[in-house]
């Protein structure tokens, strides 16, 4: 073939394969585009996931607007009315245990669209002035929502106070009740380490662990130290039984919310009769702390207060496992009573 035929034919080939080139790049970037305005006009397959009907959708529109600005006092009386939003009585209460993670498992259960926390304890049922108040005065402490949410809240010291379960019980007999737990021991020097802090803060001596753990004069465990009366369960949950069987109550396993709280928060949903809705997205390690944080959605990160995970004093190893061979029956008969069983020693 002569030059000049080659020359030309290499001329048209390279203009057909830039010809080619910018078509496929031009159809890309119209794949992209159309991809970007699919939100605006979805297709099937981009629908969101439906909702059932008693958690319309417009609950996860407005549950981080809305219900923020009430919690701010910037809500009008107008907008209360507009969007329906009412003070409920709690239909679940964490009533403990001190120091088990009450806060950690409100705090991660309020990642649910349907569920709304009351930031606060109340110590309602366990505070005779504050009972002598009134249920109404109990509703108004309670934060707006929606007719379908449900509100919770937390006092820890509801399980160990005596007169709790009846009052309870006359509000709402068919309340449910979350019991979260952790290793006997370990939850006993976890109280104390809290307490020890507090009187540290305001220049005051206390007692060592052990001094107060064990009775100087018997040389046993001493019972009347409230961190260790707190960590015999069983006691304390045979009171609850009198009014409430104990299908309405459900133990959540504090260590392992520490470590891997998505299991726990699953079966919690299960309990209130809730759609799965927290996932692994809302859970994310933060290294630093040491700890899960909570993700509420792209721009709305949560992680607990710095008091939470405090360093643990060393105490007498002897002491340790003498406090854990005391617990250990208490354990035994919890695991029998409640139908879960822990790793505990």
């Amino acid at each position: 073939m002569p030059f000049k035929q080659q020359a030309l034919l290499r001329q048209k080939l390279f203009v057909l394969g830039s010809l080619a080139i910018g078509s496929l790049l031009y159809l890309v970037a119209r794949v992209g585009s159309l991809d970007r305005l699919q939100p605006i006009c979805p297709i099937e397959s981009r629908v969101a996931p439906h909702l059932p009907e008693q958690f319309p959708l417009r609950t996860l529109q407005y549950k981080r607007g809305i219900l923020h600005e009430l919690r701010k006092g910037n809500a009008t009386k107008e907008q209360i009315r507009l969007h329906s939003l009412v003070q409920q009585l709690p239909r679940a209460i964490i009533i403990g245990v001190r120091k088990g993670g009450t806060r950690a498992l409100l705090e991660m259960l309020n990642l649910h669209p349907a569920v709304v926390k009351a930031s606060q304890e109340i110590h309602f049922f366990d505070n005779d002035q504050n009972y002598a108040r009134g249920i109404d005065w109990y509703r108004e402490k309670m934060p707006f929502s929606f007719p379908h949410q449900i509100t919770i809240e937390k006092s820890p010291a509801y399980f160990i106070t005596e007169e709790v379960p009846e009052r309870i019980f006359k509000m709402n007999s068919s309340i449910k009740l979350l019991i979260i737990v952790r290793e006997p021991t370990t939850r006993a020097v976890s109280d104390y380490t809290q307490v020890l802090e507090g009187k540290e803060r305001k220049n005051k001596t206390y007692h060592k662990f052990e001094k107060l753990a064990i009775d100087a004069n018997t040389c046993e465990v001493n019972t009347k130290y409230k961190a260790v009366r707190t960590s015999i369960y069983t006691k304390h949950l045979e009171r609850w039984l009198k009014y409430f069987p104990v299908e309405q109550f459900h133990i959540v396993d504090g260590d392992r919310l520490i470590t891997d709280p998505l299991p726990e928060l699953q079966l919690v949903e299960q309990f209130l009769n809730l759609p799965s809705r927290i996932s692994q997205y809302n859970l994310y390690f933060n290294a630093t702390r040491g700890f899960y944080c909570l993700r509420f959605n792209i721009v709305f990160n949560k992680c607990l207060a710095g008091s939470k995970g405090r360093i643990h004093p060393e105490v007498d190893p002897a002491v340790l496992a003498k406090l854990r061979r005391f617990f250990h029956p208490f354990n035994q008969k919890f695991y029998q009573i409640t139908g879960r069983t822990f790793n505990w020693p």
